[in-house]
């Protein structure tokens, strides 16, 4: 009898099978932020603006559950590559526990420091009271996410993308008639406005997570075991953290700076505000199939390197950059030719639409070296070598864009583009060291399971 995984394996364990089911959930999620986006537009531009600035907060916060979420997948994907399935299956469990733990922390953080945080970002007046009412709720639910992050990506990396792409399409259908619901008061509800935003996302959010659970013990060919989630291995605590914790600082520290680039909006007005949340919305869509390729190619980076397979690794990454680069280069072209009229889906402010028009136009110089970064930085990170990039960051972000940034925008007083290019200078930079770390194959030596040569592992690609 053949077993789930192998059949997983055999049929479609290769990038484009593993990418497009990625692709669709991405965007998916992207159409969430979206259509809070279009909505809460009918609402007020603040309003907007209000959403963006607390949504920043929780992207970090997101990005703090991915300390285990990330660690465990790339540990889980080495174990599955060298065949050791009830090691995946405790790990897989560990990481639902600990999110938890950590999820409900952070909730009680934004429930009770809310205020205090957004006013550290120069909001105010209409603005500050939309990211409050916003941030308390989304927030304080916050333990809802980091528990669907744990199962997405235990999902994944067993090779079930598509199905959940399906569970994320489930989530969108929830949330926007949620939206339209509770924001606007149909379906007899009560109008609420941005708070009905807030309320939707997370029932859609408890949702999605019922149905991943009960994926969870669908797909693994070793079942979960209750006792597996009481567990908590130093050795297999150990290796998450190893890699969660320097891949999601790193992460933490990029969304740091793009709050210090928001503080540097702030005092640009409300026009370049609304635009900047508006053209961010739009880049999302331009580097949306590079991510893809980027979580696609980690999966099989961390298969790879579990079953010892480091030259196919190696050559998979340089594929990926190629494909990646190729897609980001027409999404960049279609943009800048209808950047306007994209603007205008958003909001009738000319003023609003012609900055963020203007501004797209650096998508060229920005998105191109941001491509090859998220894949050469997820790679690294599947196979181990999560510390490097975390190094790297700190100098470049850091030390580089962000006074980059404050010299463009206030010094040459170049306004939005300023902080497009300081970002572009950044990613650029960490692609071509990137690069070259990867060529080095220094990599090699941080493989996190030790392979078993007498039961190699087949993995197609």
């Amino acid at each position: 009898m053949v077993s789930a995984i192998d059949e997983k394996e055999a049929k479609s364990f290769k990038l484009f099978y593993l990418t497009w089911p990625i692709f669709l959930e991405i965007f998916l999620f992207m159409l969430m932020g979206i259509a809070d986006t279009l909505m809460l537009s009918a609402i007020s531009d603040n309003a907007v603006s209000g959403v963006g600035a607390a949504n920043q907060y929780l992207h970090i916060a997101i990005l703090v559950l991915e300390v285990i979420g990330n660690g465990a997948s790339i540990v889980v994907a080495q174990y599955l590559g060298s065949r050791k399935m009830l090691e995946a299956a405790r790990i897989s469990a560990l990481a639902v526990t600990m999110n938890l733990i950590v999820g409900l922390v952070i909730s009680g953080f934004f429930l009770l420091f809310c205020n205090q945080i957004l006013q550290g970002l120069h909001l105010q007046g209409e603005i500050l009271e939309h990211a409050k009412s916003y941030l308390s709720f989304v927030g304080g639910f916050i333990f809802l996410q980091a528990i669907i992050n744990s199962l997405a990506a235990i999902i994944r990396v067993h090779g079930f993308t598509k199905e959940a792409m399906l569970v994320s399409l489930g989530m969108n259908v929830v949330h926007i008639i949620g939206n339209y619901a509770l924001i606007f008061g149909n379906f007899g509800f009560p109008e609420m406005g941005v708070h009905g935003a807030a309320i939707s996302t997370v029932i859609s959010r408890g949702i999605a997570l019922i149905v991943f659970f009960w994926l969870l013990y669908r797909i693994m060919e070793i079942k979960v075991q209750f006792r597996y989630y009481l567990s908590l291995s130093k050795t297999y605590v150990g290796k998450i953290l190893k890699i969660g914790v320097p891949s999601a600082t790193e992460q933490v520290m990029y969304q740091s700076c793009q709050m210090v680039f928001l503080y540097y909006a702030t005092f640009l007005g409300n026009e370049s505000m609304a635009a900047r949340q508006y053209a961010s919305n739009i880049s999302m869509f331009i580097y949306l199939m590079a991510f893809a390729i980027g979580i696609g190619t980690s999966i099989l980076v961390g298969r790879f390197v579990g079953a010892d397979r480091k030259d196919d690794a190696y050559s998979r990454v340089w594929q990926s950059v190629k494909s990646a680069s190729l897609s980001t280069i027409v999404m960049v072209a279609l943009v800048m030719i209808f950047r306007e009229p994209l603007m205008s889906i958003f909001t009738d402010d000319m003023s609003i639409i012609e900055i963020g028009a203007h501004v797209l136009l650096y998508s060229v110089i920005l998105e191109t070296g941001r491509t090859i970064n998220i894949i050469l930085v997820n790679s690294l990170r599947a196979s181990g070598d999560a510390r490097y990039p975390l190094w790297v960051g700190m100098v470049t972000m850091v030390g580089i864009s962000l006074p980059l940034g404050y010299l463009l925008v206030f010094v040459m007083d170049m306004g939005l583009p300023g902080i497009w290019l300081a970002i572009a200078a950044d990613e650029w930079l960490r692609a071509v060291i990137m690069s070259l770390r990867w060529r080095s194959r220094a990599w090699e030596k941080h493989a996190l399971v030790k392979h078993d040569r007498s039961e190699p592992a087949t993995v197609a690609h």
